[in-house]
């Protein structure tokens, strides 16, 4: 049985969280759903590989994956963007793969009260999305070290959500919204 078959909703303190990881592997819809929610929930939104030094950026680029040592400067960078003040702005929601239980704690150390949702799918499911992506420097080829590396999140990690990648954005938006106790300030991207 699938994990998102039988999801737990987060376990929110009151008041609901402000700040959201979407997490999963190249490829599996963070940006998309991180767009969504922000647009939903009036939300900023960052995209962490943006985030990533010119070196990392550069190894991906010609099928080089990355190490541990490669990805600490990066998480570390992602935990200060997502802890940074909000400003005008009510939250804040980065797409980051956050793959292993360690980066996981690396970005809860950096900005406590963070929580996650995982989007869980396939190699078959990703790999066309992957493929059909264009200019991005993550080649599809590096899609297999993504699974190799990926941790799925344990049941004792209470402030993640699984979900299935092969919903619909704005259904993913709906049942995070409902999950986490906030409401919709506009209607979600319709992104398939």
């Amino acid at each position: 049985m699938s994990t998102y078959e039988t999801h737990r909703p987060l376990r929110t303190p009151a008041p609901p969280p402000k700040r959201l990881v979407i997490m999963g592997v190249s490829g599996c819809g963070k940006t998309s759903l991180a767009d969504g929610l922000g647009v939903a929930l009036g939300w900023d939104v960052l995209d962490a590989d943006h985030l990533h030094p010119a070196t990392n950026i550069e190894k991906m680029r010609q099928g080089i994956p990355l190490q541990d040592a490669d990805r600490w400067p990066w998480l570390d960078a992602v935990a200060t963007s997502l802890a940074a003040p909000l400003g005008a702005s009510d939250g804040r929601v980065v797409a980051c793969s956050a793959l292993k239980r360690v980066y996981r704690e690396t970005i809860r150390r950096g900005c406590p009260g963070t929580h996650f949702v995982f989007l869980e799918g396939t190699f078959e499911a990703v790999l066309p999305r992957l493929q059909a992506r264009a200019g991005h420097y993550m080649p599809a080829s590096l899609l297999q070290t993504q699974f190799a590396t990926l941790e799925c999140p344990g049941t004792d990690e209470q402030d993640v959500c699984t979900l299935p990648l092969t919903r619909p954005v704005a259904e993913l938006v709906a049942t995070v919204t409902s999950l986490i106790g906030l409401p919709c300030q506009a209607a979600p991207l319709n992104q398939e």
